[in-house]
């Protein structure tokens, strides 16, 4: 019998200057954009998934929004948290693990999970060098911040991407659709 696999996805913006946080871990840059109104397909893409990975940083600037944004498990990978409390109002939502990319893929197929959300630059940049990325969704920002935690970092290897489509919104946002090739 085959083992059960998930497939992991990527939506995630970055500033025109391809950072996804300051360097502190900030997004208060992409939290001042004027998007309202639009549709950047951010539901849609949410709707198709069965759970998210993070990592630490993100889970961190997330967790400070007044309202946790997710509906689906999420799992925070993280040496640093491993043995620490969930925080109260996020229990039975989140999880802390140290856990390589394709173990985290792994355990959650086997929990029945089949697309996985994977978000936060180092670990998007983890599960691309596993090949455990099947499509990505980026978002560039039209600012520059100079300076910050980059989205890719180095690879061992070209990742070959097929575009799928590119939308251009009035906000100045522009979001290409990616096939990870090989």
């Amino acid at each position: 019998m085959e083992e059960p696999v998930a497939t992991g996805h990527v939506f995630i913006a970055t500033s025109l200057d391809g950072f996804i946080a300051r360097p502190d871990g900030a997004i208060d840059w992409l939290l001042a954009q004027p998007v309202a109104g639009e549709d950047h397909g951010y539901d849609a893409f949410m709707a198709g998934m069965d759970a998210l990975v993070m990592g630490r940083g993100t889970f961190e600037a997330v967790a400070s929004f007044e309202d946790w944004p997710y509906g689906v498990p999420v799992l925070v990978l993280s040496r640093q948290l491993v043995g620490t409390d969930v925080p109260a109002r996020l229990r039975g939502r989140v999880r802390f693990a140290d856990l390589a990319p394709a173990a985290a893929m792994a355990l959650l197929a086997a929990e029945g999970a089949v697309r996985v959300y994977v978000d936060g630059g180092r670990v998007v940049q983890a599960f691309l060098r596993e090949g455990l990325i099947a499509d990505m969704v980026i978002t560039r920002v039209p600012v520059l911040i100079g300076a910050g935690r980059p989205l890719f970092g180095d690879v061992a290897r070209d990742v070959a991407l097929d575009h799928q489509e590119t939308r251009v919104f009035p906000s100045g946002l522009v979001q290409s659709r990616y096939r990870v090739a090989g």
